[in-house]
C-alpha cells in the first residue's frame, strides 16, 4: 500500500470512533470462514482459559488435576504443555488485535464505563462477578458465546442456536435487574 493511502486508511481510523458494527460482523464472518477452512474448527475463546485454570489447579494439586476425568486429557505424562493449542494463540491474537486497534485509532486509555449512581470498585466487582459466572456458563455448555454463538450456529447446530436464544434472552432479563446501575 502507497503511503497515500496508507495514510488515507489510518486517518479513516483515527477519524471515526468506531467500525460498523454491519462491517465489524462482515469481518468476523470472514475470520470465522476462513478459521473453518484453515484449521477445520470454527472461533471459540473460553478454551484457553479453562486451561489456564488447570494449569493452576495443577501447580496446587498435580495428583489431583493429572487423575480428574476433565483435566487428565491436558495433564500427565507425555501431554505437553496446555497452553500450546491454536485456540491459545487466537486469544493472544485478539489481545493483541485490539490493543493495536485502540492504538491505531487513538482511542487506547484506562477507564472504567459506569453509570453515575454506581462507584468505579462496584463496577469492577460486577464486572468480575459476571465474567466469573460466564466463565463457568461456558464450561458447562462446552462453549463460549464465540464457540456456541458463532461457530456453532454457524454450522446450524441447533443446540447453539438454543444457546443464542437463552444467552439473549436471559441478558435482557437481567438487564431488567441491573439497569438502575446504568441510568
Amino acid at each position: 500500500m502507497s503511503d497515500g493511502k496508507q495514510g488515507a486508511a489510518l486517518a479513516w481510523l483515527r477519524s471515526s470512533e468506531h467500525w460498523s458494527p454491519y462491517v465489524g460482523g462482515v469481518v468476523l464472518g470472514i475470520v470465522l470462514v476462513g478459521a473453518f477452512y484453515i484449521s477445520g474448527q470454527g472461533l471459540g475463546a473460553s478454551g484457553p482459559f479453562g486451561r489456564l485454570t488447570g494449569i493452576a489447579y495443577h501447580a496446587v494439586a498435580p495428583e489431583h488435576t493429572e487423575q480428574a476425568t476433565y483435566w487428565s486429557r491436558y495433564f500427565g505424562e507425555g501431554k505437553g504443555f496446555p497452553l500450546v493449542n491454536w485456540l491459545s494463540f487466537l486469544a493472544v491474537g485478539v489481545i493483541l488485535g485490539g490493543l493495536a486497534s485502540g492504538l491505531l485509532a487513538g482511542r487506547f486509555r484506562s477507564e472504567v464505563l459506569k453509570g453515575p449512581r454506581i462507584s468505579a470498585s462496584a463496577r469492577l466487582g460486577l464486572a468480575l462477578a459476571g465474567g466469573v459466572l460466564v466463565g463457568f456458563a461456558a464450561r458447562m455448555a462446552h462453549g463460549c458465546t464465540s464457540g456456541q454463538g458463532l461457530s456453532g450456529a454457524a454450522v446450524m447446530s441447533l443446540g447453539s442456536w438454543i444457546f443464542l436464544m437463552s444467552m439473549f434472552a436471559g441478558g435482557y432479563a437481567l438487564a431488567w435487574f441491573v439497569r438502575k446501575e446504568w441510568i
